[in-house]
């Protein structure tokens, strides 16, 4: 943003407004190493100063990054880079070979970083599918060949069963019993773990990748720890029966592991932007892991992950995806060449009629999408007001009680891959399981299903969000399978009651006309997209589950219905609402608006501001102490309020820090954030010449401070009247932490992205109010009875045991716990009680999480 516009400013030092100052705001940008003054040893003390700030910039949390300042200093760093190898051929003539290999290396590590992060989730991912098998199959029953097989490798060969693989008993109440205490192990552990040692393995974690590679820093959500406990609870946690699924994770650990192997190369480790680049490759290696679509995931990224995506990227995403999807097919975890276990093959084609049934299951997706959304969002809420303290326990009686409901149920005993493969396949071929293609056992079938509809949903919005690793989009697919096979089975008979009706004309005779595996098919998809609100990707990772061209066009149309009623009844998917449900601070990309006002409505008008000279060190400290905001403008005075650039918070306290490591800086020193043009032009008060950190004297009587190698002298400032869409896309496309608005010089405030979130909040709240308080209150109804009836059962085990297990008074010590996620402390941005529009002059908490972005 280096020339004017009428709305857009950079500040320009010839202007009239600004007489005598005497300064070039471009000096104190530029190293003195670029104006030929001390080139080498300036140059470098620059470099070194910058990879410092970044080294404590990287354990900031709940920040985020500044990509116009991240994009500038890895511009001044490879300007270092060929000012180097402008020298080593002034010095040597020429290039050796360690230099040329070096060269080399440095040019492809992208390349290598890609294949090893790509081969790792490749196998991180065979092992869970095995291990996730093996567990889901112990709690039915174990192989007395080998105990580590699961059914299928023990049955290996067998259509329905082996001698080889036994039951636990041969009396169902007891089978039944196991199977609910194996649950509840494996909860147990599962969320143990989670809580113990990385609160930020629950969950998902798409919303917040989302928000991380648009910028946002949150420390250790991508670390080491969350990668190792993610990838041992995770099968855990779906092996306990619990209506959570394991491809969203799949996309956390994926990130987790590209984010922990690119801090070995340095380039990755101090550029945020190019580890932009791998986190938006791994998030689609780990959707192609989980569906066996390396196109659908590099889709997904595109579609729903990233906000900024380039050709580079997605090529790097493709190569990744492809490396991962190899070293998946490789280790052939199923044994069957297959990726995921419910991968499948049509041979039949669709009829026109179909049509009609298609749009049935599209609106039933989007309905389901919008329930699914709605509901889970108010369970989340609840969770978030009373239950952050039993993590352990509600996970644990989720599973419990998941077990009891589900174990009646062929279709909800069994897991939720196996289920959709069961259902995804066609009668003809004897693929039966427990007489699902039986015409006798049709409408048992139909009752069957309709159940496994209904409790699947209820289960997936209370659980979805328990303090385990958790996804939705299985258990969505599931629901949207069991659907659809059921419309598939009901058309099934509807076809076989009137067969000469002139509605199935088309069929052929002789030839089975419906197969209701390709409704089961399609109700998956519907679902997927119903929940996530996503259409691209979720026809391109079915196509490639199935590897037939003839269902592209049913699967668009249902995917296009769902998409329209989606929109229709709820605004997001399910990661962007649970992105406005903690508060983060995301502007969506997908979003448009149209509030026809201009940003000096929506700024923040009191700022603190810091005066380019006149303030003492000791000051300078008391307005970081007293103050949160994540910088500052700087300006001539506090009078005239001319701006001359900004100085982020780190940059303030690291210089503040290096300059009291002597102890002949008083603290009465002046500062200076502006370095004047000649060192001979001074003012009157001036007792000794300005210095930098490198040149300070060692005498006692320092008087003056120099800062302007630490502040931005061009940030990003706009005219008062722009029109707030407009600074929403530049924060959008250029990603600024904070935009400054000034009129003609003078600073009149600042914006940032919650300043915007909060007027488009405020301003969605005035279209379609809402009564908060209705809601809190059945939450603490709810929260009354279930209190009421843990009392009661409290009482009745003292009663039976004889006051010998007391569990009463003991709730605290053994149940609950002090949560250390720190998400549960985020709040959704609201609206203030009143719904007033902001104008810019308020300084309220609206609820949110304080963001220190200023």
């Amino acid at each position: 943003m280096n020339s004017r516009s009428p709305s857009l400013a950079v500040h320009d030092p010839r202007r009239p407004s600004l007489p005598g100052r005497g300064i070039s705001r471009r000096l104190s940008a530029l190293s003195s190493a670029e104006q030929g003054q001390n080139g080498a040893s300036v140059g470098f003390v620059e470099n070194s100063i910058t990879e410092e700030i970044e080294e404590i910039k990287r354990y900031e949390d709940f920040t985020t990054i500044d990509w116009v300042q991240d994009a500038a200093r890895e511009q001044l760093r490879r300007r270092a880079k060929r000012r180097a190898n402008a020298g080593f051929f002034e010095r040597h003539g020429g290039l050796g070979w360690r230099q040329k290999l070096w060269q080399s290396y440095d040019a492809g590590q992208a390349w290598i970083v890609v294949t090893l992060v790509g081969a790792a989730i490749g196998l991180n991912a065979a092992f869970l599918n095995i291990v996730t098998e093996w567990l889901s199959d112990v709690k039915l029953g174990y192989c007395t060949t080998a105990f580590y097989l699961n059914e299928s490798f023990c049955c290996w060969g067998a259509e329905n069963g082996c001698d080889e693989w036994h039951r636990w008993s041969s009396i169902w109440p007891v089978n039944y019993f196991l199977y609910f205490m194996f649950s509840i192990l494996f909860a147990l552990t599962s969320a143990s773990l989670v809580k113990s040692f990385a609160p930020y393995a629950a969950g998902s974690g798409i919303s917040e990748i989302k928000c991380i590679i648009a910028g946002f820093v949150m420390k250790g959500f991508l670390g080491f720890w969350t990668l190792l406990i993610k990838s041992i609870c995770l099968p855990l946690a779906i092996a306990s029966g619990l209506s959570v699924g394991k491809e969203g994770p799949s996309v956390h650990y994926a990130v987790c592991t590209g984010n922990v192997i690119s801090r070995f190369f340095d380039k990755y480790k101090r550029n945020a932007a190019k580890t932009r680049e791998i986190l938006s490759a791994c998030a689609a290696a780990g959707v192609a892991v989980a569906f066996g679509s390396p196109i659908g995931g590099v889709l997904f990224s595109l579609e729903e992950m990233s906000s900024y995506f380039p050709l580079k990227t997605m090529w790097r995403s493709y190569f990744c995806a492809l490396v991962a999807t190899a070293v998946l097919a490789a280790m052939n975890p199923f044994r069957t060449g297959q990726l995921v276990m419910f991968q499948v093959k049509y041979d039949r084609s669709w009829h026109f009629f179909e049509i009609i049934f298609y749009v049935f299951i599209g609106i039933f997706g989007g309905l389901y999408g919008a329930f699914v959304i709605k509901w889970n969002l108010r369970a989340q809420a609840f969770r978030k007001r009373y239950l952050t303290k039993y993590a352990v326990l509600e996970a644990t009686l989720l599973a419990a009680g998941t077990a009891v409901l589900c174990y009646p149920n062929m279709f909800l005993r069994i897991d939720m891959t196996e289920s959709m493969e069961i259902l995804f396949l066609e009668c003809e071929g004897g693929h039966d399981y427990d007489g699902l293609c039986d015409v006798k056992n049709r409408w048992s079938m139909v009752s069957s299903l309709a159940l496994a509809t209904v409790m699947r949903t209820v289960l997936v919005i209370i659980s979805y969000g328990c303090k385990v690793p958790a996804g939705i989009f299985v258990p969505s697919m599931a629901i949207g399978a069991s659907f659809g096979r059921m419309v598939g089975i009901l058309v099934q008979a509807l076809h076989e009651a009137f067969p000469q009706s002139a509605f199935f004309a088309a069929c052929e005779p002789d030839v089975p006309c419906i197969t209701p595996g390709t409704y089961a098919f399609l109700g998956a998809g519907a679902a997927l997209s119903g929940i996530m609100h996503i259409t691209v990707s979720v026809v391109v990772i079915m196509f490639e589950l199935t590897g037939a061209l003839t269902y592209i066009l049913p699967t668009m149309i249902v995917v296009g219905v769902t998409k329209a009623v989606s929109d229709r009844f709820s605004k997001g998917g399910i990661a962007d609402r649970m992105i406005w449900f903690n508060g983060f601070p995301f502007l969506d990309n997908k979003e448009e608006h149209s509030f026809g006002v201009p940003v000096s409505q929506v700024m923040t008008s009191e700022v603190t501001i810091i005066p380019s000279s006149g303030l003492d060190l000791r000051g300078l400290e008391r307005v970081l102490a007293s103050s949160k905001f994540q910088g500052f403008p700087v300006v001539e005075d506090r009078t005239s309020r001319t701006l001359l650039g900004y100085i982020g918070r780190t940059e303030l306290r690291y210089a503040i820090d290096r300059a009291k490591k002597g102890s002949f800086v008083s603290p009465t020193a002046k500062c200076l954030f502006t370095q004047p043009v000649s060192t001979a032009v001074r003012t009157p008060s001036v007792a000794a010449p300005a210095v930098t950190f490198d040149s300070i004297a060692s005498s006692s009587g320092q008087q003056l401070v120099d800062f302007s190698r630490f502040i931005d002298p061009t940030p990003l400032a706009v005219h008062p009247r722009l029109p707030l869409e407009t600074v929403m896309e530049l924060f959008k496309k250029m990603g600024p932490r904070v935009i400054l608005v000034e009129y003609r010089g003078r600073l009149t405030g600042l914006v940032t992205v919650k300043d915007c979130l909060k007027y488009q909040f405020k301003v969605e709240a005035q279209e379609t109010p809402r009564d908060y308080t209705a809601h809190d209150d059945r939450q603490e109804k709810l929260w009354t009875m279930i209190s009421g009836i843990a009392d009661w059962l409290a009482d009745r085990v003292n009663s039976v045991s004889g006051g010998k297990i007391q569990l009463r008074g003991r709730g605290p010590s053994h149940l609950a716990s002090d949560t250390q996620d720190p998400r549960d402390y985020l709040e959704p941005i609201r609206p203030s009680s009143d719904q007033a529009i902001l104008e810019g002059t308020e300084n309220e908490d609206i609820g949110g999480m304080e963001l220190q972005d200023r």
